[in-house]
């Protein structure tokens, strides 16, 4: 394996084919090299930025920047990277790439680097012959040290015929393997970057013409209607976001096993434009829900509202009441092997729910409280011997008290406290204080670390559990 030990920086712009970036990452990682991302703007409304952290186990290098974000990414990342590999790479940033404007991640790191660059175009079979990119292909041809991959010619997402395809990612995988036995190689004792052998030669071996496939971005959360004494959410079914399925790959450790996850908030209503609901973003969720996936899961999500994304693969089924996550929770944790309980539920809602506005009268107004049915508990009441079931605390004051008490009535095999109280972590962030707290055993102390660690912990946990079953 040629690859191996080698240091990949994957630039992902804003195709269709941004997606298929995520199973090049993978197959790079197979053969043992370690790999980063960088993204445009455009690339992270196709794939989710989380979805490359949890795979890299690296942030991810935004324009907009993140927690774990350094001043000086566009100059560490390529400085860091044996080669340079721009999958999909769009007849925008083609031309940014010939004509030296650098304004984002991706077009920035191909402008600081000095390693081997490799290119895969990816676009509209007319965007490809048209005169522009053809100019800059050739442009970029001349490049030192830069290699520009041949599209295929076949059925296109658009439904046109012709080239422009992504070569498929095993034979990018192919060709960078083939190519390090003659010319990509780590960096020499001095740091330069030694060159990639006939850095001007376009590649093309592919088998069959297979046509791309599709690709859904999850759709916002349905609005109450403000008829009807309750507002009313949509049938479950209705709301069912769908997704491409990821390569099945019996060598991951969670092939074949399934997992459900609650994400998100719930809102609870006063009347037809009022609720009570909290700040989840939903960030820790998505989290969890791409370091399954990355692990070879089969995903099933019940979300309330939220603003992180879930990325391609996920089965997302949206709610936006606690009775309504707690019906579709039920319903559909019989096929699911493990089950995380991560959305911040709603503890109680409203007694009686307005049909019309209140009005503002400046009077005192008192709402009459109920509590809502305890998702965590009740799923614990009817799981299988055979499932794993992982609860979330929040907690603000007296953290491991309460979580162990929480623990305990619940029934749970584990549960995640969280506590949002530092600075710069908790809603909306990508770090957190945490700990998992296992049945019946010890409470190890807190820890601050990424909601991409938190994840994998729960899923080691959930594997663990698994296996001596």
């Amino acid at each position: 394996m040629n690859l191996a030990g080698k240091k990949i920086l994957l630039g992902v712009s804003g195709g269709i084919a941004a997606y298929k970036s995520c199973e090049l990452l993978r197959l790079l990682q197979k053969k043992g090299a370690e790999v980063r991302v960088c993204m445009t703007d455009a690339a992270t409304q196709f794939v989710a930025p989380l979805t490359f952290a949890s795979l890299s186990k690296c942030p991810v290098y935004l324009k907009n920047g993140a927690v774990e974000a350094r001043p000086f990414q566009h100059i560490d990342f390529p400085r860091w990277a044996d080669l340079y590999l721009v999958v999909p790479a769009t007849a925008n940033v083609i031309g940014k790439f010939a004509c030296g404007i650098a304004d984002d991640p991706v077009s920035l790191c191909f402008m600081s680097c000095t390693c081997p660059r490799v290119i895969a175009p990816a676009m509209n079979v007319a965007m490809y012959n048209s005169p522009a990119v053809k100019r800059n292909l050739e442009v970029l041809r001349e490049f030192e040290n830069t290699t520009v991959l041949e599209s295929p010619a076949g059925e296109l997402a658009c439904g046109e015929v012709g080239q422009g395809r992504l070569m498929d990612p095993t034979e990018i995988v192919a060709f960078l393997d083939e190519r390090t036995a003659f010319g990509l190689q780590t960096r020499d004792e001095r740091g330069a970057s030694l060159p990639l052998a006939s850095a001007d030669v376009s590649w093309s071996r592919h088998s069959g013409l297979e046509p791309e496939s599709s690709f859904h971005l999850p759709s916002s959360c349905a609005t109450p209607s403000p008829k009807g004494s309750t507002p009313k959410t949509p049938d479950a079914s209705v709301l069912k976001t769908p997704e491409p399925q990821p390569s099945q790959d019996p060598t991951l450790p969670g092939y074949g096993k399934k997992v459900l996850i609650t994400a998100g908030r719930t809102e609870e209503a006063i009347d037809p434009v009022r609720y009570i609901s909290n700040r989840s973003s939903g960030k820790t969720a998505v989290a969890i829900a791409a370091t399954f996936l990355a692990n070879g899961f089969d995903v099933s999500v019940v979300a309330g509202p939220m603003e992180a994304e879930f990325p391609g693969g996920v089965h997302v089924t949206k709610i936006r009441s606690a009775c309504d996550m707690h019906k579709a929770v039920l319903e559909q944790m019989k096929s699911a092997d493990v089950l995380v309980h991560c959305a911040a539920v709603a503890d109680y809602r409203p007694k009686v729910v307005a049909t019309e506005k209140i009005k503002d009268s400046r009077s005192q107004l008192i709402l009459e409280l109920e509590p809502n049915p305890n998702i965590l508990r009740d799923s614990v009441a009817q799981k299988r011997a055979d499932q794993v079931v992982v609860g979330f605390a929040l907690e603000t004051d007296h953290f491991k008290e309460h979580a162990a008490e929480k623990l305990k009535k619940s029934g749970a095999d584990a549960l995640l406290l969280n506590a949002p109280v530092a600075a710069n972590s908790g809603f909306g962030f990508d770090e957190v204080r945490y700990v998992l707290i296992r049945a019946n055993g010890e409470i190890p102390e807190m820890k601050m670390g990424s909601k991409i660690d938190l994840a994998q912990e729960i899923v080691d946990f959930s594997l663990d559990k698994l296996n001596k079953a």
